[in-house]
């Protein structure tokens, strides 16, 4: 009776706490940020579908314009399939829009490098609810680093070693870290057995995902200063150089 007692009194403290994190996700800048950055995303997918289903009607408009004017007159059941089919393709395109893969640890392993930091964010918004206050608040601060990392991987070779790295450690290892410690009963994870709690080793883990996030954006700013210094470089010998020349 005592040990059902206390199993329930625990798992009532975790829930308090996933509320509190959550209210605190709501007010805190990262969360407002993330908030924005999720409507941005939105807005953006609704702009595609809009785009398709305009250039889907204009096609068949066309389509059934050419089909009347170079074989035979449309009529008015023609005009009626036209207008059905260009139905039939607004209702395939929002499906196929609203249809989006689940951000999973599998799904990571092979998402594009550009798409990887967006979907990795996306996959930790889920795991939030299951995590205690302090961990919700390094994946917050993860997720911002992510969001920063994006462009900076827009273009990059996905075969060189600082790639290689970024896609293990945020496609692999959070992944197995979060994963890990979702496994353990909820009951046991703030008890220290034989060492630290489950829950410090998680706010452990993540601090270290995060010192290496931070170590790879400097890793690719200072690639992309080197690479800025020798054009600027190029153009000084090249123009500035030549215009120094005697005529």
């Amino acid at each position: 009776m005592s040990n059902d007692l206390a199993r329930i009194t625990e798992e009532i403290k975790l829930a308090v706490a996933a509320r509190a994190g959550e209210a605190l996700h709501h007010i805190s800048p990262e969360g407002r940020r993330q908030r924005q950055r999720q409507r941005e995303r939105r807005r953006k997918a609704m702009l595609r579908t809009l785009s398709r289903m305009m250039w889907a009607a204009l096609a068949i408009a066309i389509a059934a314009i050419g089909w009347g004017i170079l074989i035979a007159p449309l009529g008015i059941m023609g005009v009626v399939a036209a207008a059905a089919t260009i139905m039939l393709a607004w209702i395939a395109i929002i499906s196929l829009a609203t249809v989006e893969p689940a951000a999973t640890p599998q799904a990571l392993a092979t998402s594009d490098l550009p798409l990887l930091p967006q979907r990795t964010e996306e996959w930790l918004v889920r795991q939030r609810p299951a995590l205690p206050a302090p961990a919700v608040r390094m994946v917050d601060s993860i997720n911002l680093q992510l969001e920063a990392l994006s462009p900076q991987l827009q273009g990059i070779d996905p075969t060189t070693p600082v790639a290689g790295e970024f896609r293990k450690l945020v496609s692999e290892e959070l992944p197995e870290l979060i994963q890990g410690y979702q496994k353990v009963p909820a009951a046991m994870r703030g008890q220290a057995r034989g060492g630290e709690a489950p829950d410090k080793h998680l706010v452990e883990g993540l601090s270290i995902v995060k010192s290496e996030l931070e170590r790879m954006t400097s890793q690719l700013a200072s690639g992309d200063l080197d690479r800025l210094a020798t054009q600027n470089r190029y153009l000084e010998l090249k123009y500035r150089g030549a215009g120094d020349e005697p005529a």
